[in-house]
C-alpha cells in the first residue's frame, strides 16, 4: 500500500515509489533519493517537523512539506 513519507513511523523501512514535486524530485535525486531506494525514517522532530531519514548510507533531513510530497510503499 502506498503512502506519503511524512506518514511513516519511526523506525520503519520503505521504498520510494514516485514523487509528487518535480523540483523536489531533483533535488532529492540528487542526494540518492530515487525510485526504488530503500529508506528508514530515523528521527521525527516533536512538532513532525523535520524528519530525519536514513538513505543511500547517509542521514538526510527533510521537512514535512517535503515528505508529504515522496510516495512510499511500506516493507513488511
Amino acid at each position: 500500500m502506498f503512502k506519503r513519507l511524512s506518514e511513516i513511523t519511526v523506525g520503519s523501512k520503505v521504498i520510494i515509489r514516485a514523487f509528487e514535486n518535480e523540483d523536489l524530485y531533483l533535488k532529492l535525486m540528487e542526494m540518492g533519493c530515487i525510485p526504488g531506494e530503500i529508506i528508514t525514517v530515523e528521527k521525527i522532530a516533536p512538532l513532525k517537523d523535520p524528519i530525519s531519514i536514513l538513505v543511500a548510507g547517509y542521514t538526510l533531513s527533510l521537512r514535512i512539506n517535503e515528505a508529504e510530497s515522496v510516495i512510499v510503499e511500506e516493507i513488511i
